[in-house]
């Protein structure tokens, strides 16, 4: 009489089981890594908007750049211009072309609601392509 201690082997002696161990072992470093990871992908610091370390795009040969200052006050390029005549005064720089790209650069003190403000007057009068200008910094200086 035959005994067989080994009902997963075939006849030619190889093992037909999948060892799970190291996909498990895998597992729970991925699991650790992630829990490990999550928190740091939250945002919850404070974080000075304005600067950037992004290469600068190349600029065309006349700019619109509408600026804020920290009062408030915009300028269209070195023009003073009000919230009531901006668009009048983008519209004749630009010379009514909606595709002109607008520079958009305000004081870092400047609140969001103002920038959306003008932001979205800017959008409602057609101008859909807004450029945010930062500060430039250089890669060294981190």
């Amino acid at each position: 009489m035959a005994m067989r201690f080994n009902e997963n082997l075939d006849d030619h002696g190889e093992m037909h089981e999948i060892n799970v161990t190291p996909f498990i072992d895998v597992m729970l470093v991925l699991l650790i890594i992630f829990m490990v990871a999550a928190p740091l992908a939250t945002v919850d610091v404070k974080v000075n908007l304005p600067a950037s370390s992004s290469q600068p795009q190349p600029r065309p040969e006349k700019p619109v750049y509408l600026s804020v200052k920290a009062d408030k006050t915009m300028f269209l390029g070195n023009e003073a211009v009000t919230r009531e005549n901006m668009i009048d005064a983008i519209e004749r720089v630009t010379e009514g072309k909606k595709e002109t790209t607008i520079f958009f650069r305000a004081d870092k003190t400047v609140d969001y609601e103002t920038m959306m403000d003008v932001m979205d007057a800017l959008h409602q009068a057609g101008y859909l392509k807004i450029g945010l200008v930062g500060q430039e910094v250089s890669k060294t200086s981190h």
